[in-house]
């Protein structure tokens, strides 16, 4: 698996036969208002340890909650450059339940209407659609501010880039640093052996 170079990520070499995760988050002050997206690639080796850990993040001036929930997401997913099965890890059950829940058939269906309105955020969704379809992707909601710290990091990356666009600090100040390191486990928030072999 190779990571391409994207905006404010950093580019890893190939990967071979790890598994690989997909944190995301956003963050909106206000909604709508200035909002923030982060996501984290993770390549696992088998014993859980992790090889390769890729950031992204970034923002806008005017937006919502869910369609910075959404970007993470999609930005995260196009930052694979060739099919890769992962598991991907939100904490918006307004992502998550979407893909497991069978709304998102539903709606195409209907030609993008919930009910008789208009299906909100659909630019984000058809993109959604096309950047999942060439993985094979597991889903598994988290709970947000909780125990798994990859997720709370996410939060913490989404919430400097909402700052930033709400005009709180200054633009190109460098996200707080990560936590020191912890053990596999804790980096996951459980057994990283039942997150699912990839």
């Amino acid at each position: 698996m190779r990571w391409h170079l994207r905006r404010r990520s950093s580019a890893y070499c190939s990967v071979v036969a790890l598994s690989a995760e997909l944190w995301s988050d956003g963050a909106c002050s206000g909604n709508p208002g200035p909002g923030g997206w982060a996501y984290i690639l993770i390549a696992r080796r088998p014993d859980g340890s992790v090889a390769k850990k890729l950031e992204g993040r970034g923002g806008e001036d005017m937006t919502t909650n869910n369609r910075m929930e959404l970007t993470a997401a999609l930005q995260g997913l196009l930052a694979l450059t060739r099919p890769t099965t992962l598991t991907i890890c939100p904490d918006s059950a307004y992502l998550a339940n979407a893909f497991t829940d069978g709304w998102l058939a539903k709606w195409q269906r209907n030609g993008w209407k919930s009910g008789k309105k208009p299906v909100k955020n659909q630019d984000l969704w058809v993109a959604l659609v096309a950047a999942v379809e060439p993985h094979a992707v597991t889903w598994e909601r988290v709970k947000g501010h909780g125990t798994a710290v990859l997720n709370n990091r996410c939060d913490v990356l989404a919430v400097h880039e909402r700052d930033i666009h709400a005009g709180r600090i200054p633009v190109g100040t460098p996200p707080p640093a990560c936590a020191k390191a912890r053990p596999p486990d804790a980096t996951l928030g459980r057994d990283p052996t039942k997150l699912g072999r990839m």
